[in-house]
């Protein structure tokens, strides 16, 4: 089995980062949230901020495990597990280095584009409202601030 991560990045006003690949890669022309293998010995967090440095050319701030799932596309030898991750990044532009182009989509909105097999959960959620990257973010880092700060009220 080959693992992957790919991370779904939320700007403030709600819109999330989504590539379309190119031309010559497999799936061509299909769309993907950003992020690729892991490799041997690698946590998947490093690999997700290298992965969106070379892809994006943005520096990962932070990101939180939101879910996993495995697929095997037709014609593949291995299932993949892709691990999908909320993640942040810092200021700047990202840049479509890896991609054909990259877009700021509204959630509602993704339904529109045409997204690798594996993701078509993801989307569902994400369009709903079932899903909040943003959100997700936050409630992380409220709960490590009161761990931090030996405030347990209400967990």
């Amino acid at each position: 089995m080959m693992t992957v991560v790919a991370a779904v990045i939320e700007r403030g006003d709600r819109r999330l980062l989504i590539g379309q690949r190119r031309r010559e890669d497999s799936s061509p022309m299909k769309w993907e949230f950003p992020g690729g293998k892991i490799r041997n010995g690698e946590a998947p967090e490093a690999a997700l901020a290298r992965e969106l440095r070379e892809e994006l050319g943005v520096t990962l701030t932070k990101c939180v495990e939101m879910g996993r799932v495995r697929h095997q596309y037709q014609g593949a030898a291995d299932e993949l597990e892709i691990r999908f991750f909320a993640a942040a990044i810092a200021d700047g532009e990202a840049k479509p280095l890896c991609f054909e182009q990259i877009a700021w989509v509204l959630p509602k909105e993704l339904g529109a584009y045409d997204f690798l097999t594996a993701n078509r959960e993801l989307i569902a959620n994400l369009a709903t409202g079932r899903i909040k990257p943003g959100e997700i973010l936050k409630t992380t880092e409220k709960e490590l601030n009161a761990e931090v700060t030996g405030d347990t009220e209400g967990h």
